[in-house]
């Protein structure tokens, strides 16, 4: 077995040289495992899972290929064990106070040894653990083994014990064991996700040593914000091994604010401090789109005689965030103010990005704040079924100005409420809500998705046949849990951050509760209405509507080969999770609004465009009601694993077409059009702070590209408003020509710039008479950079410019559009494949070569 020499381990940073510098390093090297029934030690990655150890020794097949999801379910029932060795030098134990052993995440049951000595056992994936091993480690080597226990043979006997099927819909098992485990929900299925109950050692390890005292934590607290001055205070716990008088500095980087320095004598144990200070002339941190983000680097040190004991470094921004939520002449408000202004959210749901939690790389993460700042996203809602992400999601919702609506992790069902489980929902929440709270992008905390409409509304007391008994004492576990524990928690935590017990306030399914807080509309795809009920069915704050689609050819060929490319096919069926639903209904819009596929890369292609077309309908109704409804969050932003999903953006990182018309739609200056008795309505809606002054052209034009209308109209767009600029009859407007063989195109001008542009249909595309237009391409390379210039001479719609083979993951700065006759598009593309390589595999899809 390896050896993982301490002496070779990295110190934490920000110290200058002294007697002796805390550690703190990672051990992720010469790990093993093996399944406890067999004696045979594999090698291991840590941070990692069971599954993730299997498949790289090749013991299991690729989980999301094939239908390999039903076979890989006996690991979930076995036990597994880890183990590593460390050699401590014999120096190390005159040179600190204190060792210890960080377990920043533990996934699920673990109990953890130490030289055959238990020093923790964990029932909590959300929570990280520090223990002290001075006494348990000695001089040279050091073994240390973590055995997990099998989470469905752990939470068995409380089932057992209950003989209670709790209503958790979307766990995947005849018997919902998920409700026991506080481990990430979607591990045991969803509607857009397989079932993979993990275990492992998921977040980093590390060995920790330090004399003194040790921060344990630092909370940089925002006390009153004006434009002449921050007030703030640091807020300080401390876990202290040598009583006597410490010195305390705050202080900021380029001089941003006046080192501040107090004194206080600490006992040994326990101690919390607090020191005040003050930044003058504050820059504010603004939400993506409407200023800077700011942040500022805050340095404690805690200083024993002249010796710096240890330092941390917070980065964070200044403003105001109000989430209001009260009664109006309109109903019950809920927006969010940002700096003292309204701010319309615009953005989607966040689900793990895999089912195997440590294989998303860092690279991925910002892969993903780069998509969502590329697409105007100011909100990310973290939904209640995953996890409460890694500390370098919220940093780069910080860096990149995502404001985080940040779930609890319960979703869709009912819980326990014994007083074992309620201690772990209080550990639970006060690890997380003191992990986030310095986070200027944290705006929100929600106690749950979706249970409270799901007790009044899905009809779980009749449908689980619970007695009247059984039933009050579930919805008193719901209060205690939702109205009492985690309020109170945000509260202690985390005082005046909004929370709310449970996301929606207000079911879909009534038209009175459009008019009060938050609502999930799911009419389009569960009630099967169709896109147009998004244009009247518009609530205060649209937190998740969504319809689904495939990905790409590309993407499908990683888990189905051409003989399983058809929807019916056992694969296909097996990565489509919504058994309610799914395929049936993706074909039943796609019948209702288009002509048949020809093939089936063209149904991959048309899957998306009926997405993305019916997801537009609802994300600019939603703008143009504007301040009516002051939010627009679709489900879903990205994916766990390679499927059909309500996704925009697939597992590979792949842009459906949904993703570029969110761009589009969520620009900060946007125009819409829709049609109201008869009337064509053209909405100019400003999400900026200033007034902007604009051009709007209206072109009437036959999809030959014969302009039969035109008219530039200069006006002012008034900040923070949406407001019709324009209005006519359809008759008037069309003036006897065939509402089928033409368009109105839309565009807003500032500065001889286009700023947003937008085509309305008068027909369904099944309706459209498109002519088969001739669209040309040149693949162009400047400077090792690569774009394709793309014209039609007559209208082509949804054009889609695809790679045959594309492993890379190659990326158009613009897809799925409509061309008009006549005019170019110039597209970037970020690609490995050289010119002559995207010249050869270039293909292109649109409306009239891809249906019959």
């Amino acid at each position: 077995m390896r050896l993982l020499l301490l002496g070779l381990l990295l110190t934490i940073a920000f110290l200058p040289a002294f007697a002796q510098q805390p550690l703190r390093a990672a051990i992720d090297s010469a790990w093993e495992f093996r399944r406890t029934d067999e004696n045979v030690w594999r090698k291991a990655t840590v941070p990692g899972t069971v599954h993730t150890d299997l498949l790289a020794h090749q013991l299991i097949p690729d989980p999301f290929a094939g239908a390999n999801e039903k076979g890989l379910q006996w690991i979930d029932k076995k036990d597994w064990e880890y183990r590593t060795s460390m050699l401590v030098p014999p120096a190390t134990f005159d040179q600190y106070d204190e060792l210890a052993l960080d377990f920043s995440g533990l996934d699920t049951y673990a109990d953890v040894y130490l030289n055959d000595q238990l020093i923790l056992q964990t029932g909590n994936m959300f929570v990280g653990r520090q223990v002290p091993v001075k006494s348990a480690l000695k001089p040279g080597l050091n073994h240390l083994r973590i055995y997990f226990h099998s989470p469905i043979a752990h939470d068995m006997p409380k089932f057992m014990k209950d003989r209670l099927v709790y209503p958790a819909g979307n766990d995947a098992d005849d018997i919902p064991l998920s409700v026991y485990a506080r481990k990430a929900p979607y591990h045991y299925g969803w509607d857009w996700g397989p079932r993979y109950v993990t275990s492992g050692i998921w977040r980093p390890v590390y060995f920790v040593a330090w004399n003194k005292a040790q921060l344990k934590d630092v909370w940089i607290k925002q006390q009153t914000l004006t434009d002449a001055a921050a007030q703030m205070e640091a807020r300080l716990k401390l876990d202290v091994k040598q009583a006597g008088v410490y010195k305390f500095v705050v202080q900021g980087a380029d001089k941003s604010f006046n080192t501040k320095t107090i004194t206080a004598t600490l006992s040994a144990g326990a101690n919390e401090t607090a020191i005040s200070f003050t930044i003058p002339k504050p820059k504010r941190w603004w939400p993506n789109g409407l200023g800077t983000q700011h942040l500022y680097p805050v340095t404690v040190s805690v200083v024993y005689g002249k010796d710096t004991v240890q330092q941390m470094r917070r980065k964070i921004g200044l403003r105001t965030v109000e989430v209001v939520n009260e009664k109006d002449d309109m109903g019950t408000s809920f927006y969010v103010k940002v700096n003292g202004h309204p701010v319309f959210m615009k953005g989607a749901n966040y689900i793990p990005s895999d089912n195997f939690l440590p294989r998303t790389s860092r690279g991925k993460y910002r892969k993903m704040f780069e998509d969502m700042q590329a697409s105007h996203f100011n909100m990310i809602r973290v939904w209640g079924g995953g996890i409460y992400e890694n500390d370098q999601f919220y940093e780069l919702a910080d860096e990149k100005g995502i404001l985080v609506w940040q779930d609890f992790m319960f979703a869709c069902t009912l819980y326990p409420s014994d007083k074992d489980f309620l201690e772990q929902v209080k550990e639970e929440t006060a690890y997380n809500i003191t992990r986030l709270r310095n986070h200027p992008s944290l705006a929100l905390w929600c106690g749950n998705n979706e249970i409270a409409v799901a007790i009044k509304n899905w009809g779980w007391k009749e449908g689980y046949a619970y007695t009247d008994e059984q039933w009050q004492q579930m919805l008193k576990g719901y209060d205690t849990l939702f109205l009492d524990i985690l309020k109170n928690e945000v509260q202690r935590h985390d005082p005046g951050r909004f929370y709310f017990p449970s996301s929606p306030i207000s079911n879909w399914g009534k038209a009175e509760d459009f008019r009060h807080g938050d609502n999930h509309y799911w009419g389009v795809w569960h009630g099967m209405e169709w896109f147009e009920a998004l244009n009247t069915h518009v609530p205060r704050f649209m937190s998740e509507y969504g319809f689904q689609s495939f990905p790409e050819l590309n993407t499908v060929r990683t888990y189905a080969d051409s003989s399983q490319w058809n929807i019916n096919s056992f694969v296909m069926q097996a990565h489509q999770k919504s058994f309610t639903r799914g395929n049936a209904a993706i074909k039943t819009y796609m019948d209702h609004y288009y002509r048949e596929p020809r093939n089936f890369p063209a149904f991959l292609y048309l899957s998306q465009v009926l997405q993305a077309e019916g997801m537009k309908v609802g994300m600019e109704a939603h703008r143009r009601n504007m301040p009516f409804c002051m939010g627009t969050l679709y489900w879903q932003f990205n994916d766990c694993w390679p499927g059909a999903s309500w996704s925009g953006i697939d597992y590979f990182g792949r842009w459906k077409a949904l993703q570029y018309f969110v761009k589009e739609a969520y620009k900060p200056i946007l125009v819409s059009n829709t049609m109201e008795n008869g009337e064509l309505k053209t909405f100019v809606i400003n999400d900026l702070l200033s007034d902007e002054k604009l051009e709007l052209v209206t072109q009437l034009i036959d999809t030959e590209g014969k302009v039969l209308h035109e008219n530039t109209l200069p006006l002012t767009a008034k900040a923070n408003t949406s407001k019709v600029v324009l209005s006519i009859r359809k008759e008037t407007l069309l003036n006897g020509t065939a509402p089928e063989k033409v368009i109105l195109y839309t565009k807003l001008v500032k500065n001889n710039q286009p700023v947003s542009e937008n085509v309305f249909y008068f027909v369904a595309p099944r309706d459209l008479q498109l002519p088969e237009p001739v669209i040309t391409t040149h693949v162009m390379e400047t400077e090792g950079k690569i774009s394709v210039r793309v014209s039609t001479d007559k209208l082509a719609k949804n054009v889609c410019l695809l790679l045959e083979d594309d492993n890379g993951v190659s990326a158009f700065s613009d897809n799925y559009f409509d061309l008009l006759p006549g005019v170019s598009r110039t597209l970037t593309l970020d690609t490995r494949l050289s010119a002559q390589e995207v010249n050869k595999q270039l293909r292109i899809l649109h409306i009239a070569n891809a249906c019959k």
